[in-house]
Formats: structure tokens, C-alpha cells, sequence
């Protein structure tokens, strides 16, 4: 088993990758220990797989992963990782924009017993408003929210401990965040400075939009590195509080309708009580008795002749 992997995910870099190639071989031979490359093609429509599938050919230190379509920086990593068998791994870009001469100072700080050591692109070259103003503020975010002191999280050229990357979920974008991830773990983080080259040959693939992708997963961070082991305790704060709300909300409006009722209760009382205090209130009329109706009620009497005495 080979002591250091080196994983490299390309895409559409066939100008790039017999000059990395030779370059990763010269630079491990010249370690000493035994090593191997792994290369990612991630879903390249240039002729990038056919030229890593002539290197793995001659060279059985080189392991060629392809993958259907191109799945993100961060998928070619996993993919990597899950085939490097090194103890130790390192993963960089194919694009020569990391120098693989840099590669014996991450060894160095491996070897003194750090479980990652991050590079770091002290001078960039990048242009300001395009790369490297949006990266800054990106940094600096990263480093507030995760705890984990470094100026470049945003650098692929890393070196890690196999055990470490057994234990980071990797989704997203957020290999950049191994070592936030990694530090939840207990795992010790340095940072060594690296060449940034300008890109000789091929076409970049990175551009603004990245950034807002960046900051969307440094949400997910937040919430990994707080909650990770105890999920409740950001669920059931968010459930009390849509409790306590919906119930306040509840009892505001029933009060209101209460007070509304009694408010049209005592303007407006009910109408039988009312055509009784009008009804009792009304003068009475005096009643005079019809001239039928008096002779209706009057006894009869007896008719007698004329001169005869009534008796």
C-alpha cells in the first residue's frame, strides 16, 4: 500500500495533464516514498480521459477515475478519496495553478504530526473585484463562523490524514470546509504558503457565481458545526417559538372579537327590550264608549199602551 495518494479532479484539462503528470512524478520520486496518483476526470467532453487512460497504461502508480457527467469539484474529490489507499493524501487542481514543487512542504508539516495542512496563496494574482475581493470577504466570513483560524479556505491544495477525511461528509461545495468540519473532530490545522500561478494553457472554470454557492454552504457549516449532535436544540427552539407565536397570535384575536361583541352590545341593545321601554314609556288613550255599544249593553223595556201605567 502506498504511503501518499495524490488526487487531482479534471475537467476538460487535456493541455494540462501529461505536463501535471510529469511533473507529480518527479516531484514523489524525488521524496523517496511510495506513492500514487489518482486522477478524476469529471465528466470531461475533451479528449482529458483519453489522455489519462494512455498515462495509467505506462504507468501503474496512476489510477484513472472517470466520472458519467460532470458532477462538481467536490463529488471528483470524494470520488478520489474513496480510491486513494495512501495514509496519507494530498489533493490539488489540475490546471497547474498549484505547483507540485510545493508538494514536499505539505510532507514536511504531515510529518511533524498536523492532521491537515491547508495551503495558502499569500500573493494571488487573481483579478481583485473578480477573485480575490470576493474570496477575502468569503475567508474572513468562514473563519468567524467555523473557529478555525486560517486565510485560505477556499484552496483545493491540501494535505490530509486518511483517518480525518473518513470522518467529513463531503456534499456541495463544502470541500472547502474540510478543515472546519475536521476541527469539530479535534483535528490540529496548520498553514503553509504556496505558489499562485497564472494559468498557462486551457480555460477556467471558476467564476462570481461560485462565491454566492460559498456563502449559501457556510449556512450548512453553521449548522453542522453547532447542531451536528444535537439537532433538538435548533428544531425544538424553532417548533416553541412557532408554538408561542401561533398561540399569541390566537389569543390577540379572540380577545378582539370579545371586545368587538361587547362593544356592539352596549350601543346597540337588543330590539325586544327595546320596543318594551318604548311601549311602557307611550301615554295611554283614553277610550269613549260607541253609541252602539251603549245601547247594546242597555235592558229592555217593556212597551205599554197609551195612558196604560207601566208596571
Amino acid at each position: 500500500m502506498p504511503k501518499y495518494s495524490i488526487v487531482v479532479p479534471l475537467h476538460n484539462e487535456q493541455e494540462n495533464v501529461t505536463d501535471l503528470y510529469d511533473r507529480l512524478k518527479v516531484v514523489m520520486e524525488t521524496n523517496g516514498e511510495s506513492f500514487e496518483i489518482v486522477l478524476v476526470d469529471d465528466g470531461s467532453t475533451d479528449r482529458s480521459f483519453h489522455t489519462l487512460r494512455e498515462i495509467a497504461a505506462v504507468d501503474s502508480r496512476v489510477t484513472v477515475v472517470k466520472l458519467r457527467r460532470n458532477f462538481g469539484q467536490t463529488s471528483a474529490l470524494a470520488a478520489g478519496f474513496d480510491h486513494a489507499r495512501g495514509e496519507y493524501i494530498i489533493a490539488m487542481d489540475g490546471d497547474l495553478q498549484h505547483d507540485p514543487a510545493d508538494i514536499p512542504v505539505f510532507l514536511e508539516k504531515i510529518a511533524e504530526g498536523y492532521d491537515i495542512v491547508s495551503g495558502w496563496r499569500k500573493r494571488r494574482i487573481d483579478n481583485f473585484w473578480l477573485r480575490r475581493f470576493p474570496s477575502r470577504c468569503a475567508n474572513w466570513l468562514m473563519a468567524k463562523l467555523s473557529g478555525v483560524d486560517i486565510h485560505d479556505f477556499g484552496t483545493t491544495f491540501k494535505a490530509y490524514r486518511r483517518e480525518i477525511l473518513d470522518q467529513v461528509p463531503l456534499y456541495g461545495e463544502l470541500h472547502r470546509f474540510i478543515p472546519a468540519l475536521a476541527s469539530w473532530h479535534g483535528a490540529s490545522i496548520c498553514e503553509v504558503p504556496i505558489q499562485n500561478v497564472n494559468r498557462e494553457r486551457g480555460v477556467s472554470h471558476y467564476g462570481i457565481s461560485r462565491t454566492f454557492r460559498v456563502f449559501f454552504d457556510l449556512i450548512t457549516i453553521r449548522f453542522l458545526l453547532r447542531y451536528l449532535s444535537r439537532p433538538l436544540h435548533f428544531f425544538g427552539t424553532v417548533g416553541m417559538l412557532s408554538i408561542m407565536s401561533g398561540s399569541s397570535v390566537t389569543l390577540w384575536l379572540l380577545l378582539a372579537c370579545w371586545a368587538k361583541c361587547r362593544c356592539d352590545t352596549t350601543t346597540n341593545p337588543p330590539a325586544a327590550p327595546l320596543i318594551r321601554s318604548i311601549a311602557s314609556s307611550a301615554p295611554k288613550a283614553k277610550s269613549t264608549p260607541s253609541p252602539n255599544s251603549a245601547n247594546r249593553f242597555k235592558p229592555p223595556t217593556r212597551r205599554t199602551q197609551a195612558g196604560a201605567p207601566s208596571s
